[in-house]
C-alpha cells in the first residue's frame, strides 16, 4: 500500500511541475503584432549611424529611389528568433530596362551579417513584375556567446535593403519598400550559461553610466518590455523539476525494492 502510495505521489508531483514548466513557456512575454502594428516609421536611413528605428511587429514603409541602401534598426532580446519580411513594389514595367535583382541583409550590433535559417533573402524580379518579396529567419538569440563565435546576441539589429543587380538605366527610378519583423520566443531550448553585461545598443554603456549617476538617460533602442539580460528562463523549471522527478523516482523504487521486511517465522538469532 505504502509502494502505490509512493508512485502515485511521483506521477501527480511529475504532472504538477510539467504543468507549471508548460504554464511557464506559455507566459513567457513576446511582442503581440497586433499591439504594435500601427504607426510606423515612414522612411528609412541610408546608412547604420541613420538607420531608422522600428518596433518587432510594426510595419515600416519608404519611398526611395533604386540604387539606395534602405536602412532600419530594432532591438531583439535573449530567446527571441526573428523573422524579417520585406516587400518592394517596383515601377511600371513600361518605364525598366531588363530585370533586377534585390537583397534582404540582417546584422547584429557589432555589424556581423547573421544568416539566415530559412527564407528567399535575395530574389530576383524580372522585367515585368509588379513586385519582389524577400525574407529572411534568423537564428534565436542568446545571452552570451564565445569571442570567436557569430552567434546573436541581444542588442541592435540593422535590416538592410537594396538592389544588387540592374540595368544602368533603372538607377533612380521610385520604389516603394515595406518590411516587418516578428518575433517568437523559443524558450529556455536555446538558452546558455552567462549573459552580457550590457546589450550590443550603440550609447548603451553611456545610458547606463548616466542612470547611475541619477541623470536622465537617452533614449535608445529597446524592447517595450526592457532587456531580460538572460535573467529568466524556463529552463530553470525544467532543470528543478527534473531533479525533484529523479529524487522521487528513487524513493519509488526503494519503495518496491526493500521488501515487507523480516518474514515473521525467522528465529531472531538466525
Amino acid at each position: 500500500m505504502r509502494t502505490v502510495r509512493a508512485l502515485t505521489a511521483v506521477a501527480l508531483a511529475g504532472g504538477a511541475l510539467l504543468g507549471l514548466a508548460g504554464t511557464a513557456a506559455a507566459d513567457t512575454p513576446s511582442p503581440s503584432p497586433s499591439a504594435s502594428s500601427g504607426g510606423g516609421p515612414t522612411e528609412a536611413g541610408t546608412s547604420f549611424r541613420t538607420a531608422t528605428a522600428v518596433k518587432v511587429g510594426q510595419e515600416a514603409t519608404a519611398d526611395a529611389s533604386t540604387g539606395d541602401y534602405l536602412y532600419w534598426v530594432l532591438p531583439l532580446d535573449a530567446g527571441q528568433r526573428a523573422t524579417v519580411k520585406a516587400t518592394v513594389t517596383l515601377p511600371a514595367a513600361a518605364s525598366r530596362h531588363g530585370a533586377a535583382s534585390w537583397r534582404l541583409d540582417v546584422y547584429d550590433g557589432l555589424r556581423r551579417r547573421q544568416p539566415c535559417m530559412y527564407g528567399k533573402q535575395a530574389a530576383p524580379a524580372a522585367k515585368d513584375a509588379g513586385a519582389v518579396e524577400l525574407s529572411c529567419t534568423l537564428r534565436p538569440v542568446r545571452t552570451g556567446a564565445d569571442t570567436w563565435a557569430n552567434d546573436p546576441l541581444p542588442g541592435a539589429y540593422y535590416v538592410r535593403l537594396t538592389v544588387v543587380d540592374l540595368a544602368p538605366e533603372d538607377l533612380g527610378q521610385p520604389v516603394r519598400a515595406r518590411v516587418r519583423a516578428d518575433a517568437t520566443d523559443t524558450g529556455g531550448a536555446y538558452a546558455v550559461d552567462g549573459a552580457l553585461s550590457a546589450p550590443l545598443v550603440p550609447g548603451i554603456t553611456a545610458a547606463r553610466a548616466a542612470e547611475a549617476d541619477g541623470k536622465q538617460p537617452a533614449a535608445g533602442i529597446e524592447p517595450e518590455g526592457g532587456w531580460a539580460g538572460g535573467r529568466w528562463s524556463d529552463r530553470w523549471i525544467w532543470t528543478v523539476a527534473g531533479g525533484l522527478l529523479a529524487a522521487l523516482a528513487g524513493i519509488g523504487g526503494y519503495s518496491l525494492t526493500r521488501g515487507s521486511g523480516r518474514p515473521a517465522r525467522t528465529p531472531s538469532g538466525g
